[in-house]
C-alpha cells in the first residue's frame, strides 16, 4: 500500500521540524533657444534661426517694442529640435521590459520633458498661437512634474508595469496629447509627442489555481500551498534550470499541486496586484522572493510500501518555521 508522509514548511522564521516540517517565510518582502531679448539702450535686439526667418520684433501698448517673437518658420525649428527626443522617450517608457528598465526609461522621459519645457518657455512664440503655446509648456511641466514622483513609485515597487505607469500619469498625459494636438492643428507645429495610450487603473485576476506555465505532474507527491497573505501570488517552480510550472494562488487562498515528480526543486514567488496576462507579471505592488531551501521530492519503493514526500508551503508568517526566503533581483526571476 501506498503511505504519504506529509512535510510542511510554515514560517515564523521558518524552521525544519523532524516528520513535520514547517516552512514559515517571513514575507518582507535650460538654455535658451533662439529666443528674443529685452531692448537695450534704446535698441532691441532680435534673433533668429539661421535660415528659418528669425524673429519679429512686438510692439507695447505705446509704440516700443518689447519682446521678439518667432517667424513661424523659426518656432517650428525650435519644436522639431525637441520633438524627436520628447516622442521618443515617451515612446521608451511605453515599451519598458522589467522593473529596472522601467525605471531608468521614467527618468529619461522626465529628464527630457523637463528640458524641453525650460527651453520652449524661454521663448517668444509667434503671436497667433501664443496661447496653445502656453497650454503645451504647462502640459510639459505637469507630466515631468509627475514623472518625478513615478521615479520614487517604481523605485518602491508600488508601480512595477509601463501600463501602471501610464495610467498613474492619467489626465496629464492626456492633457499633453490635447495640447500637442491644438498646437499642431494651429499651424502644422510639430507637437504631437504622446503616441501611446494611458489605459485606466486596473485590478484583474486570475482564478485560483490557474496555471500559467505547466509541464507533466505524473509523479506521487503533491505540494500545497497556503497564502494567507494580503496580496495574490504567482508560484513558480524551478528543477535545474528549467522552468516545471507556476501557478497562480489568490490571497487568503490555498491550492495544492498533484502530481510533483521526484527530484529537489527551487520555489520562487511573486506577489502583488494587477496581473497583466500579457506580461505575466503584477502591474502594482510587487515583490520578488524565492525560499533558500530546496524542496526535495522523493519516492522509495519497499517489498511492502510504498513511500512518498508531501509539502506544503506558506507565504506568510507562521510560528515555529526555520526556512528563510530572500529577496530576487526582479531581473533574476524566472518568469
Amino acid at each position: 500500500m501506498g503511505i504519504n508522509r506529509t512535510i510542511v514548511w510554515q514560517v515564523a522564521t521558518p524552521r525544519l521540524i523532524s516528520s513535520v516540517l514547517a516552512l514559515a517565510t517571513l514575507a518582507t518582502l535650460g538654455a535658451c533657444s533662439s529666443g528674443g531679448l529685452s531692448p537695450t539702450g534704446g535698441e532691441s535686439t532680435v534673433s533668429g534661426v539661421a535660415g528659418g526667418g528669425g524673429a519679429v520684433p512686438q510692439t507695447g501698448s505705446e509704440g516700443g517694442q518689447t519682446s521678439a517673437a518667432l517667424t513661424p518658420e523659426a518656432y517650428k525649428a525650435e519644436l522639431e529640435s525637441r520633438h524627436e527626443a520628447m516622442a521618443g522617450a515617451i515612446t521608451a517608457l511605453a515599451g519598458a521590459r522589467g522593473v529596472k528598465a522601467l525605471d531608468q526609461r521614467v527618468g529619461r522621459a522626465e529628464e527630457e520633458l523637463s528640458g524641453a519645457a525650460d527651453a520652449l518657455a524661454a521663448l517668444t512664440p509667434p503671436e497667433a498661437v501664443r496661447t496653445q503655446h502656453e497650454t503645451y509648456v504647462t502640459s510639459l511641466r505637469d507630466v515631468a512634474t509627475e514623472l518625478g514622483a513615478t521615479t520614487d513609485k517604481v523605485g518602491a515597487r508600488d508601480l512595477c508595469t509601463s501600463s501602471a505607469v501610464l495610467a498613474d500619469l492619467g489626465d496629464k498625459l492626456k492633457a499633453l496629447d490635447q495640447a500637442g494636438k491644438e498646437l499642431q492643428s494651429a499651424g502644422g507645429y510639430p507637437a504631437d509627442v504622446v503616441s501611446v495610450k494611458a489605459g485606466e487603473r486596473q485590478t484583474r485576476r486570475l482564478r485560483n489555481g490557474s496555471f500559467i506555465r505547466k509541464s507533466t505532474l505524473n509523479g506521487r507527491s503533491s505540494l500545497e500551498i497556503d497564502n494567507g497573505s494580503s496580496l495574490d501570488a504567482v508560484i513558480t517552480v524551478v528543477k535545474g534550470k528549467s522552468k516545471v510550472l507556476s501557478v497562480y494562488v489568490r490571497k487568503k487562498a490555498k491550492y495544492k499541486i498533484r502530481g510533483v515528480r521526484d527530484g529537489s526543486y527551487k520555489i520562487y514567488f511573486t506577489r502583488g496586484a494587477d496581473w497583466d496576462g500579457k506580461n505575466k507579471a503584477f502591474t502594482r505592488d510587487c515583490s520578488f522572493e524565492r525560499f533558500e531551501k530546496n524542496v526535495k521530492f522523493k519516492t522509495t519503493f519497499t517489498a511492502t510500501q510504498i513511500l512518498w514526500h508531501d509539502w506544503r508551503i506558506t507565504l506568510h508568517a507562521i510560528a515555529g518555521g526555520n526556512v528563510r526566503t530572500s529577496p530576487v533581483d526582479p531581473d533574476d526571476f524566472p518568469g
